[in-house]
């Protein structure tokens, strides 16, 4: 297992490929109780026209993942998970970032998001990402917990471009080069998908 340090760390960032969904599940599975299987993750990108997935590669591996749905003008974040290696190292922030970044560049309006209660470490995180609760449902996960729904202001508006720009500012310190590939994925060019179809997550 790679050491946690203190020194910058060097990602890249791509829309998530085929390839990429085994090591996504494994992700997955460390990360929540209920992980998606590398069939479900295939079905997102070949079936769902309106999933965007992203990964964070680290030493040419998958580190890091994060997806929307583009639902109208509105982006529903599905997941963001970090592989347990390469935790409390910004990746998080990254992807969150990453899906700001999508949803800018497909002209959406805001990002909105169900999370555990209990998940008090992605709660924080989310909420330095502008994201506050507007509310609950009721016995959403499987083992009962409730979910909180959180939403975002417009991401178009002066105060939301602000603090996007001071936390690029924030990450390119932690990920040197991170704040031009933030940019470029405004402008990703995503695949197409072989067939409509819905998602595969319940």
């Amino acid at each position: 297992m790679t050491t946690l340090g203190t020194e910058p760390l060097t990602a890249t960032l791509r829309p998530m490929r085929l390839e990429d969904v085994a090591a996504a599940a494994a992700i997955e599975h460390a990360s929540f109780e209920r992980g998606w299987t590398p069939a479900a993750f295939r079905r997102e990108l070949l079936e769902n026209r309106v999933a965007r997935y992203a990964v964070a590669l680290v030493g040419g591996e998958v580190a890091a993942f994060a997806g929307l749905w583009v639902v109208l003008d509105e982006g529903h974040v599905v997941t963001v998970a970090v592989a347990p290696q390469w935790r409390r190292r910004g990746l998080g922030r990254l992807m969150v970032h990453t899906l700001g970044a999508i949803a800018l560049g497909h002209e959406l309006d805001s990002l909105t998001l169900e999370c555990r209660p209990s998940n008090e470490a992605a709660r924080a995180l989310y909420r330095k990402y502008g994201f506050y609760e507007v509310g609950r449902r009721k016995r959403y996960y499987a083992d009962g917990e409730d979910a909180l729904i959180m939403t975002t202001e417009s991401l178009r508006s002066p105060s939301y471009q602000a603090r996007l720009a001071r936390l690029e500012e924030e990450l390119e310190a932690l990920i040197p080069g991170s704040a031009a590939q933030l940019r470029a994925a405004r402008d990703w060019e995503w695949p197409r998908f072989q067939a409509e179809g819905s998602s595969a997550r319940s």
